[in-house]
């Protein structure tokens, strides 16, 4: 073989060599870029108000962390996408983790979020009054494994009516104040602002609000994928970090607050900054806190939701 076939054999393989050093660098980047990015998965809902907050003022980045949202239509969906390791962390209310936890799910609450923050609206021409008023009738729900519902079922069961006698419809957040106002339903119970919102347009008329039913109850918390808190816990503290930020800062300055939700949740900023004045933000997990929830569980266990008590052991996580 003479030297220019040498030569030329040489280059290739070095070209072999240089092309498989490009793609095996360009793949070890893309999965250190991948396992960088957290997914956190939300309802379309003021509760979650942190984790807006968090992203609009790079609270996440200033962690030194790349944060994916994602939203859902209720809390079933998201810790079904949490089960199936598709969101790593969750803002969700505490009746589908209560439920989910129950299941075997593996997930734990790593903070709460905040308090209350639901509500009973009827149609303003239902004749509904009180919650005794919604027998036979229509009730909107975001669905049956959310908060709202478990609140319904025992402010129904408080005013001596079998949810037996109560017509409920699952419906998406959004579709309800239109689907009230046409008459499609009788009543609804959700979160804010799509309580508030149906008030002020004309649509419904308030009934009862989550914390004349359930005093001071945990309704949105933050929760974890176990696999995640065991794997990525420095990113977890990042996180809570950003999270804790977020809610004193929200607790200072409601207004700014509000004008950092998006608009497809916050359709009317000025009637969000009275909500999120009166809504209480929450960080941590306190015993108080712990207190509440297991207090929640033993109400749901009452209402034949939950079967069996859990310890604070499965609930919560020890970070």
């Amino acid at each position: 073989m003479d030297k220019k076939s040498i030569a030329i054999i040489a280059i290739i393989i070095i070209g072999i060599l240089a092309i498989g050093f490009y793609f095996t660098n360009t793949n070890n980047n893309d999965s250190e870029a991948d396992d960088n990015v957290v997914t956190i998965g939300h309802l379309p809902s003021d509760h979650d108000a942190a984790l807006f907050v968090a992203k609009e003022k790079k609270m996440y980045e200033s962690q030194g962390l790349q944060v994916e949202t994602v939203q859902f239509n209720n809390g079933g969906d998201l810790i079904t996408a949490m089960a199936s390791g598709d969101v790593d962390v969750g803002y969700v209310g505490i009746a589908p983790v209560l439920s989910s936890i129950s299941q075997k799910v593996p997930i734990k609450i790593v903070s709460g979020a905040q308090m209350e923050g639901s509500s009973i609206v009827a149609n303003k021409n239902s004749g509904i009054n009180t919650v005794a008023d919604l027998k036979g009738k229509n009730v909107a729900t975001p669905g049956e494994a959310t908060i709202q519902y478990t609140l319904l079922s025992y402010a129904l069961n408080q005013s001596g009516v079998s949810t037996n006698k109560v017509e409920f419809t699952t419906m998406k957040a959004a579709q309800m104040t239109d689907t009230l106002r046409a008459g499609r339903v009788d009543a609804m119970i959700i979160w804010e602002p799509y309580a508030s919102i149906a008030v002020k347009s004309g649509a419904g008329k308030l009934i009862e609000r989550s914390g004349q039913i359930v005093p001071e109850h945990p309704c949105c918390c933050v929760v974890a994928r176990d696999e995640f808190i065991k794997k990525h816990n420095d990113k977890l503290q990042k996180i809570l970090k950003a999270h804790e930020n977020a809610t004193k800062f929200i607790n200072e300055n409601p207004e700014e607050a509000s004008n950092c939700l998006p608009d497809d949740i916050v359709p009317d900023k000025q009637l969000q900054k009275d909500i999120v004045a009166n809504t209480t933000y929450i960080y941590g997990v306190d015993d108080n806190y712990k207190k509440r929830v297991m207090d929640f569980m033993d109400l749901e266990i009452k209402l034949g939701i939950l079967y069996k008590p859990l310890t604070e052991d499965q609930l919560f996580a020890d970070v």
